[in-house]
């Protein structure tokens, strides 16, 4: 059986147990039990953290470098064409929900792991998809013992040295009840401070076009949810604004949160909450942040690894290079075709990954 065919048969496998996070109703058995066995050679650790947060450590050897997959896919949808959890191939395709983000890298891990010997750490964990990387968090509190990491993402089989950090706020506006007719009508709404918050913030992230740090440019922000009011003659007592935004490795996301908060009108702020946290990739400071890229650049050219663009969208990579190991995004398939109905990643691309894992295992 050629690698491939292997990549394929596991795949199949993983993809059939349902890990959709939300809703996370993961244990320590199903598809953990099925890595297990397909690992016999491995020292193999699972543990339990906790609301579905579930975590596969294998080890072989004595490696410094470790390999992490996340095994959680996002909801399917009603627009899928057939059963999301049974993987089918059609012409260069695999489709199946989390065959490209990013079961197909977690597939092909374990087959360059059975045809070759050498030393190999793998980290499966089940909690990416929801912002709650407590999995990642329990590992790197360890004494884990490894100084390289390499994350499995959508990169094409291409090197991803840099990455934007995410931070997610919710905010809570205050108001004054009252009919709509009254003067003062504009200042004592919720939504009306809200939206005078909203304005604010779109100009500021617009004036940070400029800013560039390793081919990504500009401040990413996007207002995802605002809420509030009753009806279109009162005044609107309250509001909630859900907003989110991407900060190059060289903004601080302390300063962007204190430009963020000083718009709002302190009068009418109830709550200014950030609900989640991600650092860039690299992390550090600009001096730090530009040392640990070069790190990754050096070792993804002694793996032989191509080296791609940095992107905009955001990876536990970045938690391994703040907690000072060299890391980078290395996995199978497209970004694009992630989270889609649908979902699929390019057989040739499960073939290059596996085979450049096995090379580097050997």
């Amino acid at each position: 059986m050629t690698l491939l065919a292997t990549t394929l048969k596991h795949l199949e496998a993983l993809v059939s147990f349902d890990t959709r996070n939300p809703p996370r109703d993961i244990g320590t058995g199903g598809i953990f039990d099925y890595l297990r066995a397909q690992l016999p050679d491995f020292q193999v650790e699972v543990i339990d953290h906790g609301a579905g947060a579930v975590t596969l450590f294998a080890v072989r050897g004595q490696p410094r470098r470790v390999f992490n997959v996340h095994l959680d896919t996002v909801p399917s949808s009603p627009a899928w064409s057939a059963d999301p959890h049974t993987l089918r191939i059609e012409g260069d395709r695999a489709i199946g929900l989390g065959a490209c983000d990013i079961k197909g890298a977690a597939a092909a891990l374990v087959a360059a792991a059975q045809v070759t010997q050498g030393d190999a750490a793998f980290l499966f964990t089940t909690d990416e998809e929801a912002n709650d990387a407590r999995c990642i968090a329990a590992f790197l509190a360890r004494d884990h013992g490894f100084s390289e990491a390499i994350i499995a993402e959508p990169t094409q089989c291409q090197a991803v040295l840099a990455h934007r950090g995410i931070s997610a706020v919710r905010m809570a506006f205050k108001g004054q009840a009252g009919h709509a007719s009254a003067e003062n009508a504009l200042t004592l709404s919720a939504l009306h401070n809200a939206m005078r918050w909203g304005t604010s913030a779109l100009d500021f992230v617009q004036a940070q076009h400029h800013l560039r740090f390793g081919g990504l440019t500009g401040l990413r922000f996007n207002i995802g949810r605002v809420e509030g009011g009753i009806k279109a003659n009162m005044i609107a007592p309250s509001a909630e604004v859900r907003f989110g935004f991407r900060p190059l490795p060289s903004q601080d996301p302390a300063e962007l949160h204190a430009t963020f908060h000083g718009f709002a009108n302190t009068d009418a702020l109830a709550e200014y909450e950030e609900t989640f946290r991600g650092p860039s990739l690299p992390s550090g400071d600009v001096a730090r942040a530009e040392e640990r890229r070069l790190a990754a650049r050096d070792l993804a050219d002694e793996l032989g690894l191509p080296i791609g663009n940095a992107v905009d969208f955001w990876t536990e990579a970045s938690l391994f290079s703040a907690a000072g190991l060299t890391a980078f995004v290395y996995g199978p398939g497209d970004i694009a075709q992630a989270h889609t109905a649908d979902e699929w990643v390019a057989l040739d691309q499960l073939k290059r990954y596996a085979e450049s894992v096995a090379r580097i295992l050997a």
